[in-house]
This record gives structure tokens, sequence and C-alpha cells, in this order.
């Protein structure tokens, strides 16, 4: 219990708007602005324990109804207030002009010392802040308030009676009775808290030890009550109206007590143990018989049905609606389908039948700029979305393609669908099918079963509110099928042009929805499925590409996701061309993303370094009230913004800014990112003997380089192939050792009187065995490794090739060219080998990457061998290719 202290004829002052803090009360603040903060170092961080402040409650100016702002004089018993006019200090305004904060203050107070203290700073904008655990000492009168620098002071005198008054009040026979009912009254409260949280009777000590003058205040600052109370108990100067006031506050705080079991109670004698399911609605009805409120026409049924009618539906879906609710009217909550038939209604009613997006005016010109903002190249892709639009600005009703981004991820899929519905001026909405196995997650779950809910496209309109915005199909590719039905034969209908607007549910509604969707690989998707959408093809990027994203795009989004700015994290374009090469080989950017996430993080610990949280001291003097311990063990607490005396233009944050940016360099790359996880010389070094060719490959993640290698071992001439292949790439390497071996007495490999497999056997193997490989175009791939393999001569290392081979050694094109030639200029390959039919497909290339690499064609495998080899095939000359 805080003794009686000597209070010096000045404080500091501290305003609690709307909030008392009474004597041998515990409250927490956290203090922010720059008068505050200013207080606090200078009156209590600085002093230590020995800091004492004042603090005086203050009137928010709307609760004020007199004109002109005062300084409102406590009152004892409705005694007239005097009114004094008191300004904050000029504050120096943004628009430059002087002007002056009223503030009303209370005129008494209450002086307090801090208990604990700690220093803290906000980052990123590092402004220092103060958490305060003040105690309340003694009542005092504000007798001056003045200004010191940016927060008050105030001559203040005690309000606390000396030991001679004291004594004589304590015999006083009024204030004897008042001690009386008082302790009675708050002896029965803790009986009572007692018994209903089983708690000890450590309370019962306080009213044997502490002064029953200070045990008001206690008690009282423990509950909840308004300003006004607070107020009016702050001003109880004299010790009887105290002790009336808090008894009048101890005892309805006690009936409350009292009302809340008897309604308990009541509710619990009127439950059998086949009602329990209907406790909360027994109580609500409990509640409204004790107010006197009997008025049960107002039930739900009702509101349901008030709000189905406010809700728009169309002709045919009301008449369904009203036939179901006359159905639930006759129902009672017991049985099976009621809860299913209101769920239903309830959803009817919060589908958005007539609510849509008011469709601003299509601006192309805007759209442009809002897609090259957004996405740096995919130049065809913006221009295919330009012409989309372009048809929309011309008949807004037009029924148009459905269309499906495929690329590898990471490359800007849904990004691009959203673009598209803010340059529509719609809300938009993704909904996720990856792992979607079951028809009614998109047609909606039978009536008849327990919990059936409206399919995903249903939830999706509910959840964005309106009846048109533009839905994403995500991951269309990843749908699967199994005994309850097939998803993807559900989204026949839902992505006809022809029927998307009729589409019914097993609840039902209309579509006006504009739909796009998204995969990273065409195969998996249904032939009839992908008939019904317009196929748009997004490939990699290159390092260019992934330059300018990261500078214009990742490095602001991964700075802002991290708390940093460019003052704490400087990367440059040589460090960012570093984390791509040596750390990076993807077809997107969302490693690159990873990595730069990475070096924020190593920022960011830097930063908050910087931050200092240190208690006000070891030895504190604590407390030893029992019901406000418990109250602070519960974690109650106040976080209080405190009324802002001034502007500082001292900024005390500086003190923990930065010195510098951490700059990137490679040192610090190693350190955070590690060791450089791809080398430029990793091709030379794989292809350094004989047996080893280097092929190109497409994946859902994009192209990618895969190194084929042979081996020839003493055995009976089988060929072993490892590597996780499918049957496809099987027989390709079938196909490339019978062509080597017809051909080799013309490659100058064997004699004709000679078996090339005599004595042997051939083991090719595909590196990174635990991803599955398959498909033709390794075929011109295997035919270089045999080949290198029986002449021991090793292939190019700055070479790669794909393409399909028959049997006559004809080279027959291969898809995904675009991709495989984005790779190859990945891995730094400066030749690339492809099918002569193949030429088409470069168009598609980036001019800079074509520029960078030296494309041969080649239309058998007799021109693919003239080129893997240095000089050309050394065997040519006198065979018969």
């Amino acid at each position: 219990m805080a003794e009686s202290v000597d209070l010096p004829s000045r404080l500091a002052i501290l305003p609690f708007r709307n909030k008392v803090l009474l004597p041998g009360a515990i409250i927490r603040i956290r203090c922010t602005s720059p008068s505050s903060v200013k207080l606090v170092e200078q009156e209590l961080w600085q002093r230590e324990e020995k800091g004492l402040i004042g603090i005086l409650p203050v009137r928010d100016t709307a609760e004020v109804t007199t004109v002109g702002p005062l300084l409102s004089q406590g009152t004892e018993s409705g005694e007239r207030s005097s009114k004094i006019q008191v300004a904050t200090p000029e504050s120096n305004k943004p628009d430059g002009k002087n002007q002056q904060e009223v503030i009303h203050w209370h005129t008494r107070g209450v002086a307090a010392r801090a208990l604990h203290l700690s220093r803290g700073v906000e980052k990123p904008s590092g402004r220092v802040t103060y958490i305060v655990v003040l105690e309340g000492l003694c009542r005092f009168n504000v007798q001056e308030l003045s200004t010191r620098g940016t927060y008050y002071t105030a001559r203040i005198s005690s309000l606390d009676m000396n030991k001679a008054e004291m004594e004589q009040v304590e015999q006083d026979p009024e204030f004897i009775a008042l001690s009386r009912q008082f302790k009675a009254t708050a002896m029965e409260l803790i009986s009572v808290l007692e018994q209903k949280q089983k708690t000890g009777g450590r309370t019962k000590v306080l009213l044997e030890t502490v002064p029953v003058h200070k045990l008001a205040d206690i008690f009282v600052a423990s509950f909840e009550i308004s300003f006004e109370e607070q107020l009016s108990m702050l001003d109880s100067v004299d010790l009887k109206v105290r002790l009336s006031k808090a008894t009048e506050l101890v005892d309805r705080h006690l009936q409350s007590i009292r009302v809340a079991e008897k309604i308990t109670q009541k509710v619990e004698g009127q439950l059998s143990k086949s009602q329990k399911e209907f406790l909360l609605r027994q109580q609500m009805r409990a509640i409204k018989e004790e107010l006197g409120d009997n008025d049960d026409d107002e039930d739900d049924v009702a509101v349901l049905e008030r709000k189905m009618q406010n809700a728009g539906m169309p002709p045919n879906i009301w008449k369904h609606a009203q036939r179901e609710l006359r159905r639930l009217k006759k129902m009672q909550p017991q049985q099976p389908g009621y809860n299913s038939s209101r769920v239903y209604l309830e959803l009817l009613a919060d589908l958005p039948w007539q609510k849509v997006s008011e469709e601003v005016e299509l601006d192309l010109r805007a759209a442009k700029e809002r897609l090259d903002s957004d996405h740096y190249g995919l130049v065809k892709v913006k221009q295919r979305i330009i012409e989309y639009l372009a048809v929309r600005k011309l008949k807004p009703d037009a029924r148009g393609p459905v269309l499906c981004f495929v690329g590898p991820p990471g490359v800007g899929k849904t990004s691009l669908a959203s673009s598209i519905a803010s340059a529509l001026g719609r809300k938009f909405v993704r909904i996720s099918l990856g792992g979607v196995k079951d028809e009614a997650d998109i047609r909606g779950h039978r009536r008849t079963y327990i919990g059936s809910m409206p399919g995903r496209l249903i939830e999706g309109l509910k959840r964005v509110g309106v009846s048109n915005p533009v839905m994403l199909l995500d991951e269309i590719d990843k749908t699967g099928s199994d005994v309850r039905g097939d998803p993807a034969s559900a989204l026949l209908e839902v992505l006809d042009p022809e029927q998307n607007k009729t589409f019914n549910d097993q609840y039902p509604i209309f579509f006006r929805v504009i739909f796009v969707a998204t995969a990273n690989r065409v195969q998996p998707i249904p032939p009839p499925l992908l008939d019904r959408m317009e196929v748009i093809e997004l490939p990699g990027y290159t390092p260019e590409e992934k330059l300018k994203i990261t500078m214009r795009h990742l490095i602001p989004r991964v700075l802002d996701q991290h708390g940093l700015s460019s003052e704490f994290l400087e990367i440059s374009e040589a460090m960012v061309k570093l984390v791509i090469q040596r750390y990076t080989r993807e077809a997107g950017v969302r490693n690159l993303e990873r990595n730069l996430a990475a070096l924020a993080r190593a920022a960011a610990v830097r930063v908050a370094e910087q931050e200092q949280a240190v208690p006000l001291s070891k030895d504190m003097h604590r407390l030893s009230t029992p019901l406000l311990d418990s109250r602070l063990a519960d974690g109650s607490e106040m976080e209080m913004e405190v009324i802002p005396m001034g502007v500082n233009n001292q900024e005390l944050s500086n003190t923990f800014r930065v010195a510098s940016p951490l700059v990137v360099d490679e040192d610090m790359l190693d350190k955070v990112l590690g060791p450089p996880r791809y080398d430029d010389r990793e091709t030379a070094e794989r292809v350094a003997t004989p047996g080893v060719s280097v092929g190109l490959v497409w994946t859902a993640f994009g192209g990618e380089v895969q190194f084929v290698e042979a081996t020839a071992m003493a055995g009976k001439g089988d060929l072993h192939l490892t590597g996780q292949l499918g049957d496809v790439i099987k027989e390709s390497a079938q196909i490339a050792l019978t062509w080597v071996r017809a051909r080799a007495a013309d490659l100058k490999l064997a004699t004709e009187e000679i078996n090339l497999l005599q004595g042997r056997d051939i083991h090719i193997h595909f590196p990174a065995g635990a991803v599955p490989k398959d498909g033709p175009s390794a075929g011109v791939t295997l035919v270089t490794s045999l080949v290198s393999l029986f002449s021991q001569k090793r292939v190019r290392a700055d070479t790669a090739m794909t393409g399909e081979m028959t049997l006559r050694g004809l080279i027959l094109p291969v898809g995904g060219i675009k991709d495989k030639v984005l790779a190859a200029h990945r891995y730094g390959i400066k030749r690339v080998i492809l099918p002569e039919r193949n030429l088409k497909d470069l168009v598609e290339v980036p001019s800079a990457v074509l520029a960078s690499l030296e494309i041969l064609l080649a239309k058998r495998m007799e021109d693919v061998l003239e080129q893997a080899f240095d000089g050309g095939c050394p065997w040519r000359h006198g065979s018969k290719l």
C-alpha cells in the first residue's frame, strides 16, 4: 500500500483523457506524443524511482456543452464550478499559422510515481516511445497551471489530511457507521467472488490492514464505471462523502452479480437432458423476462423472410424460395431437415442477385499503361488482353472466349487476371481448383446430405458480394477425378460461353461472370475442356527481363514487406545480376524474390538491434495489494494515447537512425545466401569426358538443361537405362542405339565384321534421378552421347540440342522451343541445335536472346553430329556419310 508522501510545490502534469487515476490504483500507459515523451524522459527516466508526476483528468471537447474553454473546479455536493480559460502552447502548423488547442482541465488530480519504465523505438519512423506503469499516491489541488517547454507544470497543494485531523475524523460516530457499512458490503462482495471464482482469502486481509478511506479508492478503481463517476470519486475529499459513494458503487456491483446468478439459476432449472442444445436460447429468453421485454414476434424466421424480400431474386427463384420458406415454417427446429432448409434460404438471401460492380468506361490507353506498370515484358500477352478489352468496350454484353493463361510458376498469371478486373472496374475473386476431386465442389452438394454446401463458384460470388465479378479459376490443370465424379466435366458447362449464363448449381444462381483460368501445363486438361478456352502461353523471363522486374517491382515490394526503405538497404543492379546468375535458374521470379527477402531480413536484424527497452530499477517497490495484483496477473492493462501538448521540432528518433544504409556486396551474398548454387562452368565440367551430351527439355516449370551420360562396361551387349524414365524416352534410347549400331562402320566406330556391342554392355543415365522424365525430344541427345562414347570424342561444352529422331535418322520437330532456348540462355549455352522444321518457332524468342546464341538447324542426324563435335566429325572424311 502506498504510504503518505511529501509533495513538492510544483509537479509536471500528464493529462488523462476521459480517465481518472485514483490513489492506490495502478495503470499502464504508452506515451507516444513528443510532449508526453519529453515529460517522461525529464521527470521519470532521468530521476529513476525518485520522480513524481501529476495525473490530471481532461474532458473531450465534444463532451463540453459550455461555450469557451474552462478548467473545471471539483465539487463536493453540487457546488458551483469556477471557469478558467487555459490554452496549449503555440504549435507550428504546416500552413504556418499559429493555432491554440483548448483543453478542458479538471482542477483536482493525483500524484503518481513510476513502478516500471521501458523505452522503445518504432520502426521504420524511429520515433521514441515509453511504456510506464504508474501508481496513484494522493490527491492534490491545482492552484496555477503553466508550461515548461512542450509540457505542463502546476503549482499544487495537497488535499490529504494530517495525522491529527485523521484521528479526529475517525472518532466521528457518522464516520464509524459508514466505515462499518462499507466493510460489511465489501466483505459480502469478496465472499461472493470467492465462491464464484474459487479464490483464496487473501483479499479479506485488506479489510483489516488497510485504512478504510484508502480501501474505498482501491475498490472503486477495480470497477468499470463512467468517467463522471470517476471524477465524482476523485472530488470526494471529505472522507464521509468518499465512503458513502464507495459503498454505493460496491453495492451496485454486488447486485449486478446477484442478478446474473439469478438468471443462470433460472435457466439451468428449466433445462433437461434433451434441452441442453437450446442453452443459449433459454438464456436469452430469461434475460428478456428479467428486463420485462417479452416481445417474441421478431423471431429469426421473420428476419429471414424480410431479408429474402430485400434480396431482389428473379421471379422463378423467388417462387421457389417462397415454397421452401412455407415448408420451413411448418417444421420444428428438432427435425433433421430444418437446419439444411434454413441454411439454404439464408444462402439465397445472401447472394448478390441485383448487386453489380458499376463498370467504368473503358480507357484502353489507361489499361495499357496499367498493364505496362504492373508487368514487364509479355508483349503478346498484353496485346491479347487489350484486344479482349476492346471488344468488351464495343459490346459490353459480348460472350467472349474464356482466357486461359498457361505458363510456369511465378510469371504473373494471377496478377494478369487481377489487372483485367481493374481495367473493367469489376471486383476480383480467386477460386483455387488445385486438388479438387469432387464434382460437388463445382455444382454443390445435394441438399439431402447433412452439411450440404454450395459449390466453390457460388461461395465465391457470396464472398465477393456482386454478381458480375472477374472470377479466376486458378490451377485448372490440377483437378482430379475419383468415385465422387469429375470436376473437369462439371466445368464444361461453366466455361462454355453459350451455357454459363444459365448454369444451375444445386443452389440456383444467374451468372454474369467473366471467367479467367490459369494452368502450368496444357497436357492434363481434358481436350473438351481445353476446347472451351483460349490458351495464352506465358513463357519464362530472360535474365535481362528479370533484372528489370527486380529493380522496378520486386525490390520495392520486398523492402515494404519488411518495414524497410532504400535508406536501410541498397541493392545495385550488379548484385541483382549475380543473384540471378548464381542463385536462381527458374522461368519465373519467385526464388529470386525469396533470395531478396533473405537479404532484407539481414538488414532488418541490423535495424532492429537499435531498439532499447530498459527497466527503471532492479529492486523496484511492488504494491502489496492482492486485489490489484490479481488484476495485473490476469493481464488487465490499459493503453492510452496521451494528449499532445505541442510540436517538438527536435525529433528524438534521430538518435536511432542507421548511420549508413547496408550496401549488398559479394561478401554479403556469400554470408546470407550461402555459396553460389550454380556455376557457368558446370556444363564444361560435366562434358569433360566422352559419352556426355547436353539436351534441352520442357517441364511444367519452364525449359531445363538435361545432361545424358553413357558408359560402357564388360557384359553381354545389354542396354541399361536409369533416371526414372518413361516409356517414350526408353523407346528413344532403343532407337538411338539401333541407329548407331547400323551406322557403326560408316562412322568409323567399328568394322563391318565386328559387333559394336560384342563383350560389353551400355548404360545410359539421365541425372536428377528423383525427377520423372519422358518425351521424344531426347532422341538426338542420346545418339550424340553414344557416338561420343564409342568414338571417345568429347562433345562441345557450349552446345545443347533437342529433337526427335526416326529410325532412318530424320530429325522431327518438337514443342516448347521458346522455353528450351531461354533455358539454354540461362545456363550460358552459346550454340543450340534445333530441328529445321522448328525454325518458325524462333519468332517467339526475344531478339536479345537470339542475338546471344548461335542457332544451328539440322535436318538429319548427320547434321547434328557435324555440329556437336569440335571441327566437325573427324571421321567424316573417307566415310560414306
